[in-house]
């Protein structure tokens, strides 16, 4: 009997396992995936960015505009940033035609004193280049005792 219960539920776990670790929406995955309807973007900022000095213990709010320039709805698949440290938002759903968009984030800077080079690494359904680098660096001030 063990080896029956062994056998047969270690396929249904792993499956049920690989299911829980990849959150992303099918229709996300299904943007991504279908090429011939990926788009262009426009970014509106800077791709990288300084934002001078803030004292520690602050939290940095970042945001990155961008405009939908193609003829098919844009989706932003995936933002993840370099540290977790800072925390990231995208929009959940797909950018029409002509439509702007934004990527926000939040750097806590609690026990970063220092020089901090941030990265967000964005993912899209876009023609040539799925991957961007949207990159910001601050200078974080010890916080006086």
């Amino acid at each position: 009997m063990r080896l029956f219960l062994t056998g047969s539920l270690f396929p249904l776990i792993a499956v049920l396992a690989l299911s829980c670790h990849n959150s992303e929406p099918a229709n996300v995955k299904a943007a991504m995936a279908d090429s011939a309807h990926y788009t262009t973007i426009a970014w509106l900022d800077s791709l990288s960015r300084n934002y001078g000095t803030i004292i520690e213990g602050d939290k940095l709010n970042v945001t990155f505009h961008f405009r939908n320039i193609g003829t098919t709805p844009l989706v932003i698949g995936h933002v993840q940033p370099s540290c977790g440290c800072t925390i990231a938002e995208q929009p959940q759903g797909a950018i029409a035609p002509g439509k702007d968009g934004q990527i926000r984030a939040t750097f806590n800077s609690e026990g970063h004193a220092g020089v901090n080079h941030k990265t967000l690494f964005v993912t899209a359904n876009t023609r040539g280049v799925q991957n961007y680098s949207l990159q910001f660096v601050v200078q974080v001030e010890k916080k006086s005792s």
